[in-house]
């Protein structure tokens, strides 16, 4: 995307289509593009850059976000995973809820279809998501399921429960070290929610990506969906839900997706840990199209489901301006907005965008970061370059 190639001459006569494939717009685009409006290509993004890097994860291609994009297609949700994709057959499936439980209950996912369905818009991200990799790792679903709090209010909860614990059905081997040679096992994925979260009526075990079946990318034939968790919250594969009276310590949970924070206590500096959780405030200026001399921005906001106060765009570090918001937006979905100007000048610009909640949490710069020193639950604002 550094090809410094004008798109006014590329959407000029039989070259449109041609100019616009070589910038990387995606085939789908180019008819309405050609019809009058352009996409205006980021400077900043690396000529090598490959939103679909061969490492088995699943990416979305920000750029292609529009006013339009509202729900994610399945196909380009992004998806990761940890071990090996898990071979799940429905017909013989089962959900068991086990543990610090009055009332163990074992489910098909016949069984689980014909309890109450609800059905919810919720967006979310990986945890490493972050600006260099253009922020991919994302997406924004629709999903059906049932509750997880009704199911765990049926198999009675215990007072001394803690912690509930999703297991997962992939498996993969890890390493022990306990003061001999490291020895090999086999652990299967596992997350943990407190009573207090696990037991809010917002999240779904659920079956139903987008009007369809789930495919097995994103955890067929059950998944958790925790709204406003980060994605490794939202466990794939589920098949095991375990409540427990002490801190679960897996790897996911206790040793990995842990952010490490420097604190200073008077003269002494402390490293705060955290188990990755809920979504820091985040939006992002994904796409700009231009039609004449108008230059719609299009972005998304990302958070735990506090509403939002405002969300705010600022061109080449001007006044900061209100931006339009998608009344398609829910409480967990992601948020859609755009800003408009006019004027822009020859040359290169900037654009940013941050986002305020109602409780007044300002979405940070890149250099308020700076005491975070984990790569997990990078929520910056993100300044992206463009030249007209």
């Amino acid at each position: 995307m550094t090809e410094q190639i004008s798109r006014r001459k590329a959407i000029q006569g039989g070259a449109a289509l041609v100019g616009l494939a070589a910038l990387g717009v995606p085939q789908w685009m180019l008819p309405a593009l050609a019809e009058g409006g352009e996409v205006v290509p980021w400077t900043d993004v690396p000529a090598n850059f490959n939103p679909n890097p061969p490492t088995g994860s699943r990416t979305l291609d920000t750029r292609t976000i529009r006013e339009s994009s509202f729900i994610t297609p399945t196909e380009e949700f992004f998806a990761v995973q940890h071990y090996e994709q898990a071979q799940v057959d429905p017909a013989t499936y089962k959900l068991r809820v086990t543990g610090l439980v009055n009332k163990p209950i074992e489910l098909s996912l016949d069984e689980l279809k014909r309890r109450r369905r609800i059905e919810q818009i919720i967006g979310f991200e990986c945890s490493g998501n972050n600006p260099a990799r253009l922020n991919t790792l994302v997406g924004n679903a629709r999903w059906a399921g049932t509750s997880l709090s009704a199911l765990l209010r049926e198999a009675g909860l215990k007072p001394t429960a803690r912690e509930v614990v999703f297991f997962a059905a992939d498996k993969g081997t890890e390493e022990i070290v306990h003061g001999g040679p490291p020895q090999k096992y086999e652990q299967t994925f596992g997350r943990s929610l407190a009573v207090e979260d696990a037991t809010k009526p917002e999240i779904l075990i659920a079956w139903e990506m987008n009007g369809g079946p789930l495919p097995v990318s994103h955890g067929a034939p059950v998944r958790l969906i925790v709204p406003g968790w980060y994605g490794v919250a939202n466990v794939k594969w589920l098949n095991h839900v375990h409540a427990q009276d002490t801190r679960f310590m897996g790897r996911f949970m206790a040793r990995d997706y842990v952010t490490m924070t420097e604190k200073k206590i008077g003269d002494q500096t402390i490293w705060d840990e955290t188990s990755v959780s809920r979504i820091r405030l985040k939006s992002m200026i994904a796409s700009i199209t231009r039609n004449g001399d108008k230059y719609t921005a299009t972005g998304f906001v990302l958070g735990d489901g506090t509403p939002l106060r405002s969300v705010e765009v600022r061109v080449d570090n001007g006044q900061w301006q209100p931006a339009s918001m998608d009344r398609a937006n829910t409480q967990y979905s992601w948020k859609l907005f755009t800003y408009e100007c006019t004027g822009l000048g020859p040359g290169d610009h900037s654009i940013v965008s941050r986002a305020t909640d109602a409780n007044g949490t300002v979405q940070p710069e890149e250099t308020d970061l700076q005491s975070k020193k984990t790569r997990w639950e990078n929520n910056a604002q993100f300044v992206r370059k463009f030249k007209v």
